[in-house]
């Protein structure tokens, strides 16, 4: 018996030497040990940070418009002094300082359509903002608060190190009960389909967040911003333990056009169409897995096709990091910054590329000519304008689409009446191609009296017959 323990004991000791103790324990990564390790506190951490994580007042005038305007019966009565209501609406939100002159990020939904914009801060004094940039693709906007003072600014920290199983704080102001903050771990990561929008890279965490917290931090253990908090999974309106985050890679360089004082968030244009790869997809390329960017289509002479992108292709890394679906793509590129190159490997055929790609803003290559549809027809009202690679990425329209597009319906005019809706292409007036603004106004000259158009929609033909 002894033999054998002394045997046991010195395969032990052997084991020991030869396995480092990192095969043990993740570096700087452990769990509690003791009593002691388990009444830690987060408290000096949110003490550090919570300073600039603001609640952001969006306050709307809405009309309400009066239901008996237009009524002869009630006009007859009360004469033609019926006019509509207005009333405030207000919203609240989170938001974070990231620069101690008082620039703000958080949530485009948190401040959308908002006509006065005010900043509190931790320790109840209000500031009024103004947006310096947003873009609803995204879900980011830009504030500056109107103050000449150093504010305490969060650092941004790079959430391509976040890692499943990470610990991280979320602070935000839920419900309006005042400045909150819950802990949790990070649960996944390269999440899409989340929102309506075209953006879809989200951090997901089961730190509790809910309405109110948009805008607000997601925190690492280095009180650095990892994400902005900006949607969770709820059927009633509560945290179920599933929040979403806008990654802080991303937030950087929107931050970074805001301070640049560019009007609009340009992300780099490709010229190319993707789609996900399904498992049959997969299976029909010889892929091991089910992941990556399928090249769909190729716009000529754009930066794809330059870089030799074929259809059918399959986009599975850029820069060496592997990407899982189109949108996780999409983020990549962007956050690699305008003028920069990229790296993408390439399967298809059996091998494996790399090809390199030119990361540049989409060119205006036909000019815009923007116009106000007016006269007695069933058009005006509609502004429109040139498709070029450039508006169709302001629009979130394949960028390989050409024609007038429609971008903007002036309420309650006939064109709105009829149902156009902005982003709307118009393919043909009356059976004649609509191929310009100046030659779409000159078939309007023409009046038959009888129209019949055919539009684009969201990928469908929509024909529609008017008088």
């Amino acid at each position: 018996m002894q033999s054998t323990l002394k045997r046991l004991s010195a395969g032990l000791l052997a084991l020991n030497l030869v396995m480092p103790a990192a095969a043990f324990a993740q570096e700087n990564k452990v769990v509690p040990q003791s009593r002691q390790e388990m009444q830690l506190s987060f408290s000096p951490l949110v003490k550090q940070t919570s300073g600039a994580v603001v609640n952001v007042y969006a306050e709307r005038v809405i009309q309400r418009l009066n239901p008996f305007a237009g009524d002869p019966f009630f006009e007859q009565f009360f004469g033609q002094r019926l006019p509509n209501r207005t009333e405030k609406q207000s919203s609240l939100g989170s938001g974070v300082i990231l620069a101690q002159n008082g620039l703000v990020v958080t949530n485009n939904h948190v401040i959308e359509g908002a006509d006065d914009i005010k900043i509190a801060l931790a320790d109840g004094r209000e500031f009024p903002s103004k947006v310096l940039l947003k873009d609803e693709s995204v879900d980011l906007a830009v504030l500056k608060i109107d103050a000449k003072e150093n504010f305490p600014a969060l650092p941004i920290g790079d959430s391509d190190h976040v890692e499943v199983g990470d610990l991280v704080l979320a602070i935000g102001n839920p419900f309006g009960v005042g400045q909150t903050v819950t802990s949790g771990i990070v649960s996944a990561l390269a999440r899409n389909q989340i929102t309506s929008g075209d953006f879809g890279f989200f951090i997901q965490t089961d730190a509790s967040i809910n309405p109110g917290n948009s805008g607000g931090a997601l925190m690492n253990m280095n009180g650095q911003l990892i994400g902005i908090n900006t949607a969770i999974f709820s059927r009633g309106g509560g945290s179920n333990g599933i929040g979403f985050a806008i990654p802080a890679n991303l937030v950087k360089v929107f931050l970074a056009a805001a301070e640049s004082g560019k009007g609009v968030f340009e992300r780099p244009y490709i010229g190319a169409g993707f789609e996900p790869v399904t498992s049959d997809i997969a299976e029909s390329l010889g892929l091991k897995t089910a992941r990556g960017a399928l090249v769909v289509r190729v716009v000529e002479g754009g930066p794809a096709d330059k870089a030799g992108l074929k259809t059918g292709e399959v986009v599975t890394a850029v820069n060496g990091i592997p990407v899982e679906h189109p949108d996780a793509l999409g983020y990549r590129l962007t956050t690699a910054g305008l003028g920069q190159q990229a790296t993408l490997t390439v399967e298809g055929n059996g091998s494996q590329r790399e090809v390199t790609i030119a990361l540049n803003t989409a060119p205006e290559s036909t000019p815009r000519d923007e116009r106000l549809i007016e006269g007695r027809n069933p058009f005006a009202g509609l502004r429109i304008a040139n498709l070029s690679p450039k508006l169709a990425t302001e629009l979130r329209i394949p960028a390989d689409k050409t024609g007038v597009v429609v971008t903007d319906v002036a309420r309650g005019s006939p064109s709105g009446r009829l149902g156009f809706q902005p982003r709307d292409i118009i393919i043909s007036l009356n059976g004649t191609s609509v191929t310009s603004t100046n030659g779409m106004e000159a078939m309007l000259d023409d009046d038959p009296g009888f129209w019949r158009v055919e539009i684009e929609r969201d990928g469908q033909r929509i024909r529609q017959f008017f008088r």
